[in-house]
């Protein structure tokens, strides 16, 4: 609860400085242009040293970086205004040197936001689309992955998000052999055989991996298989109520059979979420790729960060969608890293 009550303070502080940015930017601000220049620099400041810990330690993600670099920039310009209009009182030496004088102040704590954003990014290597902690273990071998392990994976989304990655799997053990449960697109939810999934991301990718901080039990490793007989049936069950429905529609509004052709071939009922890709809503029946994820492991126990809270964070479930890149800032996670590939390495050559 608190912490969609943040979101939702969070939200409506970026909302109204947007909003008073637009009416600055317009002409429309009845203030003084070097004090207006002044204060909207200085609450620009304010809120983004509030939310400096939280950006830095999400760089990964795209709209992180986007919340330090506009009012960066935003903010320079503002106290740059400001500093500018009050240049000739600081020449004749004027006492009217407020406005100017903490134009200066601004300007050195954008710099420190600058400094301190230049350090952070050093920390990090492109990899794909987006930034990549240093060290991370990337396309770990299929053989070093667990029972829980999330596999974030390149591709199409990672490309459109402008993101390292876009898709997410999580490892599964079905009848003593490895696999994967995930959601795609084509077929919705289903379960890969983990070799197959590892080294098809190979082809024309990549693959990162983040391991629980806290291991699964063997209680909840035994009931998976259960689960994910349950999921599977869930999806297709609701797959068949939609066809049903659809169906109805066409009957009761005689739709022409080349009219439902081109429905049934434009929108498959394939049990991929749609609406939660773009929403972030986590459905029961149907889910994307990570909200697949997601499922599984809420359901065997597992405690993760609040997911789908939607616009505001008032739990709506809209305009907030999941990404899977946000992964890398949950703290039941540990991003694979390279001590863990020479640590696997040693153990597979004591082994050989």
């Amino acid at each position: 609860m608190f912490n969609r009550l943040t979101k939702i303070g969070e939200a409506f502080a970026y909302l109204g400085l947007g909003y008073i940015s637009y009416l600055f930017v317009a002409g429309r601000l009845d203030l003084h242009f070097s004090l207006a220049c002044t204060l909207l620099s200085a609450l620009w400041l304010a809120l983004t040293a509030r939310e400096m810990n939280t950006l830095l330690r999400t760089y990964f993600d795209v709209l992180s970086r986007l919340k330090v670099r506009l009012p960066l920039t935003f903010g320079l310009i503002l106290s740059g205004l400001a500093l500018f209009a009050g240049w000739p009182g600081l020449l004749k030496l004027s006492p009217n040197l407020v406005l100017p004088g903490v134009a200066v102040l601004e300007i050195c704590g954008w710099l420190y936001v600058y400094v301190n954003y230049k350090r952070t990014s050093a920390r990090y290597r492109q990899q794909g689309h987006g930034p990549l902690p240093k060290g991370a273990w990337v396309n770990p071998d299929w053989q070093a992955l667990q029972v829980g392990d999330l596999i974030l994976t390149s591709g199409r989304m990672a490309n459109r998000l402008h993101e390292t990655v876009g898709h997410g799997e999580v490892v599964v053990e079905v009848d003593g052999q490895m696999k994967t449960l995930s959601s795609y697109m084509e077929h919705g939810t289903s379960v890969s055989v983990l070799k197959d999934v590892t080294e098809n991301n190979l082809k024309g990718g990549h693959y990162i991996a983040l391991r629980l901080v806290q291991p699964l039990s063997d209680a909840q490793k035994a009931i998976i298989p259960s689960l994910l007989t349950i999921m599977l049936g869930q999806t297709e069950q609701w797959k068949k109520d939609v066809r049903e429905r659809r169906q109805a529609f066409y009957k009761r509004f005689h739709v022409p059979a080349f009219l439902q052709k081109l429905v049934d071939k434009k929108a498959p009922i394939t049990g991929y979420d749609w609406f939660g890709l773009f929403t972030g809503r986590l459905a029961t029946d149907h889910w994307t790729c990570i909200g697949a994820c997601l499922e599984l492991l809420h359901r065997i126990g597992v405690r993760t960060n609040d997911y789908g809270t939607g616009v505001l964070g008032l739990g709506t479930g809209v305009l907030d969608p999941i990404m899977p890149v946000r992964f890398l800032s949950d703290k039941a996670f540990r991003l694979l890293t390279e001590e863990d590939a020479r640590a696997f390495q040693n153990q597979k050559g004591k082994q050989g």
